[in-house]
């Protein structure tokens, strides 16, 4: 008790002063209008503007659950598209029988969204690691892509998560084309800035542009024709040379890569089996 005196007496004149200046503002605010209203308006802001940082902190920690689901609602207008498309190729006739309706192999795929949960960008091997495995219908060689264009292709998978060699890897080339005249290259990254790769195996009697878009080609297994690989920034050609040298801007920016899409082919194990038959042939003749 003799403390709590002692620290009375000790602080008198702060208490006194905060006292006062309460009694001052209560007389001011009561007796004159115009204090009052000035008074008032303050408060209301000062209340407005927590009530605004606080909206801002819940929207924060809010804003991971809403990019998840638009990343599914995304997903799933994706897998409608598809089978509108579909289903309005299935309506059309077969070029060889006027009574019989055909979708295209090709063209019967879906989307498996998946977000990632491991991204390397500054190594020699990059990988990433997505949240969906084998109990989702993820397997090996599926191709990876998200809203910009392609991220990468499946490499291995567990019960819960897979691994994805992405263009920033030179473990993959990626078949592509130019959009406007659709001369094919391969697409492999040479270990040096995340943001571009380089297009091979163009000729040197096309003609090229900057800004061209580059885009899947549709002869490998795990991409759709016509996705969206990145523009050509730059390019040159010895004169010995038989073909272009082309650095490419990639569409997906790999340093902030949050949700992804992975491809579905609904006849990729058919196919792939059936390449791996000539290669075998292949290499059976060769042995000959």
């Amino acid at each position: 008790m003799k403390s709590l005196i002692n620290f009375l007496i000790k602080y008198s004149y702060i208490f006194l002063f905060v006292a006062l200046e309460v009694v001052s503002f209560a007389l001011i605010s009561s007796n004159e209008s115009y204090q009052r209203s000035v008074i008032l308006s303050s408060s209301n802001a000062l209340a407005a503007n927590m009530y605004s940082l606080s909206n801002n902190v819940v929207e924060f920690f809010n804003l991971r659950t809403a990019n998840n689901n638009l990343s599914e609602e995304n997903t799933e207008l994706k897998n409608e598209i598809i089978e509108l498309q579909n289903l309005l190729a299935s309506r059309q006739p077969a070029p060889t029988d006027s009574l019989t309706y055909n979708i295209p192999p090709e063209m019967q795929y879906r989307f498996i969204q998946a977000k990632v949960i491991g991204n390397t960008t500054n190594k020699v091997l990059n990988y990433i690691t997505l949240n969906k495995g084998a109990i989702n219908g993820v397997r090996p060689d599926m191709g990876v892509v998200s809203d910009r264009g392609v991220v990468g292709i499946v490499k291995t998978v567990s019960e819960h998560f897979a691994t994805v060699i992405p263009l920033l890897n030179p473990r993959i080339q990626l078949s592509c084309k130019y959009q406007n005249n659709n001369y094919v290259g391969s697409l492999q990254w040479h270990g040096e800035d995340y943001r571009f790769s380089n297009l091979m195996d163009i000729a040197r009697h096309v003609e090229i542009n900057i800004n061209d878009t580059i885009v899947t080609s549709g002869l490998a297994i795990p991409f759709p024709e016509g996705i969206p690989v990145g523009t050509v920034e730059d390019f040159f050609i010895n004169e010995s040379d038989p073909y272009y040298t082309i650095k490419i801007r990639l569409m997906v920016d790999f340093r902030t890569l949050t949700h992804v899409s992975i491809i579905d082919f609904k006849y990729a194990d058919e196919e792939k089996s059936l390449q791996n038959q000539i290669l075998e042939e292949g290499k059976n003749n060769e042995n000959i």
